[in-house]
């Protein structure tokens, strides 16, 4: 099992959160979704998967749900 974070941008509700969520567990070996929901923010969306996910794969998924990942400058500082 692999866990990776992905910064989330412009989710504001639940049904965001459910559309993320719909998507990125249809991709194959994903096992869990959880949404820390920032409405109007960078959410961070934590995904489980048997083995590491292919990172443009997850932009596509994230991006059919109506979203996008963040961007390095969108991040919060440490």
């Amino acid at each position: 099992m692999t866990t990776q974070t992905y910064p989330v941008n412009g989710m504001t509700c639940a049904h965001c959160v459910a559309s993320v969520t719909e998507e990125l567990s249809a991709l194959e070996g994903v096992t869990d979704v959880t949404v820390d929901l920032v409405a109007g923010g960078t959410s961070p969306v934590t995904v489980t998967s048997t083995d590491p996910l292919d990172p443009a794969l997850v932009a596509e998924a994230v991006d059919e749900a109506g979203y996008a990942l963040a961007g390095p400058r969108d991040l919060p500082l440490a």
